[in-house]
């Protein structure tokens, strides 16, 4: 049985969230670009924080509440978040990330026309003491951990591409590094090369924590039920700014 997720009920006063679902096993966020998951520094909110105060209001908990989180989205990426709800699911959730059964796909605006339009690219990277972006080597240069991605275009408009990615494996900066060699840096991702930058909403403007990435499905097995989840967020709709919107955006389905 292949469960897509319907949206969560709102809690009874102005919901502070974007929902997708939630149920007592886990609870997935569509983030905004800008927002850190977890750890954030003193002074700041993170995402973990905001659901812990959302189901806290929501269910009138007197005391903490718990929020386990098994996996994270870069700063600038937006779209689906998981948490789990109880330390069990935590745990059968975080080994479902930790051995890639966790099918991710994302959504990401590039500057320039990828040629050929859809392919797989491998490559080996590597994480600089100090340094803030990964660097893409041959595979086979000592100490680089290898990354595989697939990606397919699914829309063009001007001098931009919508494509969709699907990584086979999970390096930090992976995306934003493979495509970024290839010469389709992602819209607002300046550390990588890209030439136009985004304010915090998405459009063009200003450079800040904000980049044309989206992680856009999760499909993932059910902690309690074991039965496959789907868990889509709709495209930033400063996305239309860029010259593509949730019209433009139809994955394959797995």
């Amino acid at each position: 049985m292949h469960a897509v997720a319907r949206p969560a009920p709102s809690p009874p006063d102005e919901q502070p969230l974007d929902v997708l679902y939630e149920d007592n096993a886990l609870i997935a966020i569509n983030k905004s670009s800008g927002v850190i998951v977890q750890g954030a520094a003193a002074g700041t909110v993170s995402l973990a924080d905001e659901v812990k105060a959302w189901l806290k209001q929501k269910y009138d908990k007197p005391g903490n509440v718990y929020i386990g989180v098994v996996h994270r989205l870069d700063r600038p990426v937006s779209g689906v978040v998981v948490f789990a709800r109880n330390s069990k699911c935590a745990a059968r959730l975080s080994e479902q990330f930790r051995e890639r059964r966790v099918r991710k796909f994302y959504l990401a605006v590039v500057e320039g026309r990828p040629h050929p339009v859809s392919g797989r690219l491998e490559d080996g990277i590597l994480r600089r003491e100090r340094a803030a972006k990964a660097v893409i080597v041959p595979v086979d240069s000592p100490g680089a951990a290898r990354a595989v991605l697939a990606y397919r275009t699914l829309s063009t408009s001007g001098g931009r591409t919508l494509l969709e990615i699907e990584p086979e494996t999970g390096r930090t900066h992976q995306i934003r590094g493979q495509l970024a060699a290839r010469g389709w840096p992602i819209v607002g991702d300046g550390a990588y090369g890209a030439k136009t930058l985004l304010d915090q909403s998405g459009s063009s403007a200003k450079p800040s924590a904000a980049i044309a990435l989206h992680a856009a499905r999760l499909v993932l097995e059910h902690p309690v039920q074991r039965t496959a989840l789907e868990l889509s967020a709709p495209l930033p709709r400063s996305w239309r700014e860029l010259g593509f919107s949730d019209e433009f955006a139809h994955p394959a389905r797995p």
